[in-house]
């Protein structure tokens, strides 16, 4: 029998428009291994690898006069060329144009009538790298029938494992369709009539069901911010245009910020997170800054921020602690360490009490892998009034040795986020093997500035890591 998408995974495809594609993806930069890596090497290995994963061989089928949610049905005309492409970057092929070519793509909606999912191989980058870049849809990935693509094709080591092919259930007919979404009504005739009633053809019927679905997630978040978020420049008809920006820093400064403030009785519960917002904060006074905007002392922009976070020694990988909270970053304050203060404070009350959300409620709303944060945080905020905050930041803490693909060691990788009605900008960042890795999605036209931003943010690092609290404490 064909699986239906949920009511969540549907209002995906209905609230998507040519302005706001909504597909999570990442570049990943890697070094090829002795015996080389080309793009007949990356299809044979996603080949591989999909073979145990149905769904990336899966398009979706509406249900005739909409009875019920679409269906996933096998693809018979499945072209796996079409959806692994091949690109190079012109000389110098320096990280400049690497930017350009992410901003181009991210921009473009995927084909609704093949699976939801692409994969770039990217050619001539200096000194010989080259990326691999993935956009998956987020109704594809739910971390549980489907995990990001980039997971599969990761391996531990050099030796690649091998996949294993799963059988397919074939494209049912429109008469099947009908007849499966008949038997739905009777089995659940509340949920079958309310499809009916609204249609799902309209985006506040659409939004309406994303926060009937995420529930108890999002009436908890609610709380934390009920009321509107400030005015900012963030606010912005967004375009179907993009800009796309990486920054790379390096774990250890986080760490040592950390555990320098942590000697001290005013914040005894600082987090490598709390680092990571304060240096985020730190960049956006100073980009509010540059565009001449006043900042009282109070100015604060609102983060909502899916979190998973670090165990006790910030060294391995913990999918089973998972948080999302609503942070006013206040980058009305001048001193880099009281912004770190106010933002472990906040982060901790929120923690501390029954509005912070668990790793099993993000688990309820879409199922939970820690390779797929990034996606299930795209989820959470797809899932919530744009009014109660400006932008998203996810932050993904990753394993610290190294990993590879088809035997090519990754070097980077950076996280793509979609853009959020009226919201400027989207921040995804990742750990791996020591390094920090900012990806910055932005509108094209409502951030002209956003490299302005994006060299903020290693600035406000090393702001940080200098302030005079922090330099005392040494």
């Amino acid at each position: 029998m064909t699986q239906r998408l949920s009511a969540l995974d549907s209002s995906f495809l209905y609230l998507e428009d040519a302005n706001l594609p909504m597909h999570v993806g990442s570049v990943m930069i890697f070094e090829p291994p002795a015996d080389g890596f080309d793009y007949d090497s990356l299809v044979a290995l996603i080949a591989d690898r999909i073979a145990s994963s149905p769904r990336y061989r899966q398009r979706v089928q509406n249900v005739p006069i909409r009875l019920a949610n679409p269906v996933w049905v096998d693809d018979e005309d499945f072209d796996l060329s079409y959806h692994v492409r091949r690109s190079a970057l012109p000389r110098p092929g320096d990280d400049d144009q690497l930017e350009e070519f992410v901003a181009r793509i991210t921009s473009r909606p995927l084909d609704r009538g093949r699976p939801l999912w692409e994969v770039y191989f990217v050619e001539g980058l200096t000194e010989g790298r080259f990326a691999i870049v993935t956009k998956a849809h987020q109704a594809l990935v739910d971390g549980i029938n489907a995990v990001d693509i980039g997971h599969l094709l990761i391996d531990p080591d050099s030796a690649p494992t091998e996949g294993s092919a799963a059988p397919g259930t074939g494209s049912p007919s429109s008469v099947r369709l009908v007849t499966d979404a008949l038997l739905d009504t009777v089995r659940r005739p509340g949920q079958a009539l309310d499809s009916v009633r609204g249609g799902l053809n309209d985006a506040t019927e659409a939004g309406r069901r994303i926060v009937d679905v995420a529930g108890g997630l999002v009436t908890t978040l609610a709380k934390v911010g009920a009321r509107p978020a400030p005015e900012s420049p963030l606010k912005v008809n967004v375009s179907a245009a993009r800009r796309w920006h990486m920054v790379r820093t390096d774990l250890k400064d986080y760490r040592a910020i950390r555990t320098t403030l942590t000697r001290g009785r005013y914040v005894e519960d600082v987090t490598i997170n709390d680092v990571v917002l304060a240096t985020i904060t730190g960049a956006l006074r100073t980009w509010l800054q540059s565009r001449g905007e006043h900042l009282s002392s109070a100015a604060t922009v609102r983060a909502m921020v899916p979190v998973s976070v670090y165990d006790e020694t910030g060294d391995h990988w913990s999918g089973a602690r998972l948080t999302a909270c609503f942070v006013d970053l206040p980058v009305g304050e001048p001193s880099p360490s009281m912004r770190l203060h106010q933002i472990a404070f906040s982060m901790r009350q929120q923690m501390e009490t029954t509005q912070a959300v668990d790793a099993a409620s993000l688990s309820a709303l879409g199922g939970f892998a820690p390779p797929t944060l990034h996606s299930l945080g795209a989820r959470t905020g797809s899932a919530m009034t744009r009014r109660l905050f400006n932008l998203v930041v996810t932050n993904v803490p990753g394993p610290q040795q190294p990993l590879y693909a088809g035997g090519a060691r990754l070097l980077a990788t950076y996280p793509v986020m979609p853009l959020g009605r009226g919201q400027a900008i989207a921040i995804g960042l990742t750990s791996y093997d020591g390094g920090v890795y900012f990806g910055l999605n932005a509108d094209r036209n409502g951030m002209p500035d956003a490299d302005v931003l994006a060299q903020s943010i290693g600035e406000a690092l090393a702001e940080l890591r200098s302030s005079p609290r922090a330099k005392g404490r040494r």
